[in-house]
């Protein structure tokens, strides 16, 4: 069993309902990964993922091991039949054999360079590790996912579930930075399987990949998706069309209270990190309604409830 996109799930209620459970008792099954190893391998950055993933591992029993690709590994080749005279140092083949033989799970985070379209869609470091490590692999935020953090998603909006058919808006908002599509991507594939009025809202031209909003409704007028929205997850993206270009910087685009305002009172919600008075106000993200730490509190049963049902899928 790999983890690899919310599409992995087979029953999005059931996980969470299951999640919830490992929340009230996080060391019920400390036990089930005795003498297991988990082996997390970053190619980037990481605050949440990292610290959450490691204790959902020592929840479970697991020890652990953490790469730093970034400045402790050797550089490696991913391309089948390279000629290795250059910059890399080490072939995929061998190192994920190799780390394969030391760990029974990786967890990998590897982003989009967001130069090279083709290439990032086609998820080079994680498609490299499922096609040559021996154990199961967890997605801990490749080049167009993060479901560990979709599925921390899902389990936070239970916890504040609504009466009534939720309303909830995706909204794009500015940051200085050119940022992947990771997250949104994931966050719209969890709500594909919610009943929920789902919007999502951005600018003309930031666009998500069409092959992954489908039939979601897109609406360009931030003010309308916002109301009567029961949650407003705000996320930065960098263009889809003109790929990894910031072609929009506009600050009317920010979550600000007023707003909120607009809103049915609504929850705000975002990953984390967050540019303050940039993506959301201090004023927002300080207020009663912002769930965002909670969000992150969440990260760590939605990654224990992946790596038990790995690690109960072995037995």
């Amino acid at each position: 069993m790999n983890y690899i996109s919310i599409q992995n799930i087979d029953s999005l209620d059931k996980w969470v309902k299951q999640a919830l459970k490992i929340k009230e008792k996080p060391l019920k099954n400390k036990k089930l990964g005795k003498n297991k190893t988990l082996g997390m391998l970053f190619f980037n950055s990481s605050l949440r993922t990292r610290l959450s993933t490691q204790k959902a591992a020592l929840n479970l029993g697991m020890n652990v091991m953490v790469m730093n690709f970034t400045s402790e590994g050797w550089t490696l080749e991913f391309e089948d039949r390279a000629i290795m005279n250059s910059g890399a140092s080490e072939h995929i083949k061998e190192a994920a054999a190799v780390v394969s033989q030391y760990c029974d799970i990786i967890a990998i985070r590897a982003f989009a360079g967001l130069v090279d379209k083709e290439k990032d869609n086609a998820e080079t470091v994680l498609m490299g590790f499922l096609k040559y490590a021996t154990v199961p692999i967890v997605n801990m935020e490749s080049a167009t996912g993060h479901p560990l953090q979709s599925l921390a998603d899902a389990i936070t909006m239970a916890e504040h579930k609504t009466e009534h058919r939720p309303k909830v808006v995706l909204t794009w908002a500015p940051h200085p930075k050119a940022l992947p599509q990771a997250v949104p991507n994931s966050f719209v594939q969890m709500m594909q399987l919610q009943d929920a009025d789902f919007v999502i809202t951005h600018p003309k031209g930031y666009e998500l990949n069409p092959e992954i909003t489908k039939d979601s409704k897109i609406e360009y007028d931030q003010d309308k998706a916002f109301e009567n929205a029961d949650f407003i997850y705000a996320k930065n993206w960098s263009n889809y069309n003109e790929y990894g270009q910031i072609t929009n910087s506009d600050p009317n685009w920010t979550v600000t209270a007023d707003k909120m305002k607009l809103t049915n009172n609504a929850k705000f919600m975002h990953c984390l990190p967050v540019r303050r008075n940039v993506i959301v106000t201090d004023e927002v993200i300080d207020s009663e309604n912002s769930i965002v730490i909670e969000q992150a509190n969440n990260r760590t049963y939605a990654a224990q409830l992946v790596l038990q049902k790995i690690l109960k899928n072995g037995k």
